[in-house]
C-alpha cells in the first residue's frame, strides 16, 4: 500500500503542517526547531517504514513515529504551559497526536 493512502500519515502530515505555520514567526529558536522536528518526524517515519520489505522494519519505524508522537505531546504540554501556544489550540493538537498515537498502534498491530 502506498503511504500517501494511509489516514495515519495524512493525519501526521496535517498535524506537522500546522505546527509549522504556528511556529513560522516564533523567535526562540531552539524551542522552534525541536517541536517542528518532533512533528516532522512523525510522518517521515511512517512513510519510511511503509516503503521497507519485512514486516519488522516496517513495525521499527511506526515504533519510532510513535515514539516522536509522544516527544512532540511533551514539547505542545510544555508550549501550553509556557504560553507560546493558546491553550485551546495546543491541546487541540494534543488530542490529534494522541489519535495519531492510537492508530499507529493499530498499525503496528496489523502489520506484525
Amino acid at each position: 500500500m502506498d503511504f500517501e493512502k494511509l489516514a495515519v500519515w495524512q493525519r501526521a502530515t496535517g498535524l506537522s503542517v500546522i505546527i509549522y505555520k504556528a511556529f513560522s514567526s516564533h523567535k526562540d529558536f531552539g524551542f522552534k526547531d525541536q517541536i517542528t522536528r518532533a512533528s516532522l518526524s512523525i510522518a517521515s517515519n511512517i512513510s519510511e517504514g511503509m516503503e521497507r520489505q519485512t514486516s519488522k522494519e516496517k513495525c521499527q519505524f511506526l515504533w519510532i513515529a510513535k515514539g516522536s508522537c509522544a516527544e512532540l505531546r511533551t514539547q505542545l504540554y510544555i508550549a501550553r504551559e509556557i504560553n507560546y501556544l493558546e491553550h485551546i489550540f495546543a491541546q487541540n493538537c494534543i488530542n490529534e497526536a494522541i489519535e495519531i498515537s492510537k492508530m499507529l498502534m493499530g498499525l503496528i498491530n496489523k502489520i506484525r
